[in-house]
């Protein structure tokens, strides 16, 4: 078997698609790449069991339709230094000998038996089917991914929580501590339904959706889920249980509201932040009219620091603690120039928002706050 591909094309969809393979594999075969050759067009499979990606490249001429298996580290390898320029692949489908031969010279490795490799996923009679504007699920995830667990015991809580009404499409991660509630209201589904979509394709699709326009097809059932765009395909196994009912721990009535520029605050927090105890990450913020004062301090190196900033407040004098790291977090998945914290009292959790929504979204973050001593 003989074909002709872009050398560049090819690795680019390899180094896309390679990210699936885990460094260690209970079945050698799961080290490889399956070329899959039809009527000129080339299938590229990778898979973990639980996660299989596939893609496909033209190629330029091609004598024979057939399917190998070759380790994936080797090739990615050897191509990431080929410039642009046309390989020619040959394959003895008998002994599974493969020659690349490129403008100056050529590689010899050998290939697998694709026979060997697992077969993804297929869905049952009672999947459900929805259309999602790539850029619309890239905002998701990309914004909900930081705020997913690394639980056990609750493994729900590892992943995205896709809530899909027949008006909107929410997404939602928690970890108990800090809460990321993204609504759009230009995507929307047929019918009430819900997945729990697992970090590692969560992050697959933060990789592939920043190139990909038009829309994204997802096709779901209790266990598995396809997700089919322009160039990939993507078929995962979902996170089986019930998501907590995320609404219930959002406090309703906040009566006291602080606007502030929200680089000046991410600022001021990571100055600060730096003398704060390691051990906890506590950061004070002391509310005042139209003054936040932002401190934080480590008893066992006696280093402390503060730092002043205007924003708009009007309520009563008070001071909440927060986790530094988790505030910081929030803050950078948030694009608005100015953001609203809303606060009950010094125990109850923070809501962030951004003063301006993009258009057609809500986006809504809740951090619980860290006790303070004095």
């Amino acid at each position: 078997m003989k074909f002709i591909v872009s050398s560049t094309t090819l690795f680019s969809h390899l180094q896309a698609v390679s990210r699936v393979i885990n460094s260690k594999n209970t079945l050698p075969i799961l080290d490889c790449f399956l070329f899959d050759l039809e009527d000129g067009k080339l299938s590229i499979t990778v898979s973990d069991t639980e996660t299989t990606m596939v893609t496909s490249v033209e190629v330029s001429e091609s004598d024979s339709n057939g399917k190998f298996a070759v380790v994936a580290k080797t090739l990615l390898d050897a191509l990431k230094e080929v410039p642009e320029q046309p390989l020619t692949f040959d394959i003895n489908m008998q002994s599974l000998a493969i020659t690349i031969k490129y403008q100056n010279g050529q590689y010899s490795l050998m290939g697998q038996n694709a026979d060997e490799y697992p077969t993804a996923a297929t869905l049952r009679d009672n999947s459900v089917r929805l259309e999602m504007d790539a850029q619309v699920m890239l905002g998701g995830i990309t914004r909900a991914l930081f705020a997913t667990a690394d639980d056990e015991l609750r493994p729900v809580m590892n992943g995205i929580y896709f809530d899909i009404t027949t008006e909107d499409i929410t997404m939602v991660a928690s970890d108990g501590h800090k809460l990321v509630r993204y609504k759009s209201l230009i995507a929307r589904g047929n019918e009430r339904a819900a997945f729990i979509l697992p970090k590692k394709p969560a992050n697959l699709l933060k990789s592939l959706l920043p190139k990909e326009f038009g829309q994204v097809v997802v096709e779901f059932d209790e266990r598995n889920a396809i997700f089919t765009m322009e160039r990939y395909r993507m078929v995962c196994r979902l996170i089986e249980g019930r998501y907590p009912n995320y609404n219930s721990v959002i406090p309703q009535n906040n009566p006291f509201k602080v606007t502030v520029d929200r680089q000046l605050l991410l600022g001021a927090l990571k100055r600060v932040s730096i003398f704060s105890s390691q051990s906890s990450s506590l950061i004070k913020l002391g509310l005042k009219e139209n003054l936040i004062l932002i401190s934080a301090q480590d008893i066992d190196f006696s280093t402390s620091a503060e730092e002043t900033l205007v924003c708009q407040y009007s309520g009563t004098p008070m001071s909440i603690g927060f986790k530094s790291t988790f505030l910081i977090d929030i803050l950078n998945n948030i694009s608005a120039s100015e953001i609203v914290i809303e606060l009950a009292d010094p125990s109850r959790a923070g809501v962030i928002l951004p003063v301006e929504q993009e258009q057609e979204e809500d986006l809504l973050m809740l951090l619980m706050p860290m006790m303070l001593n004095d």
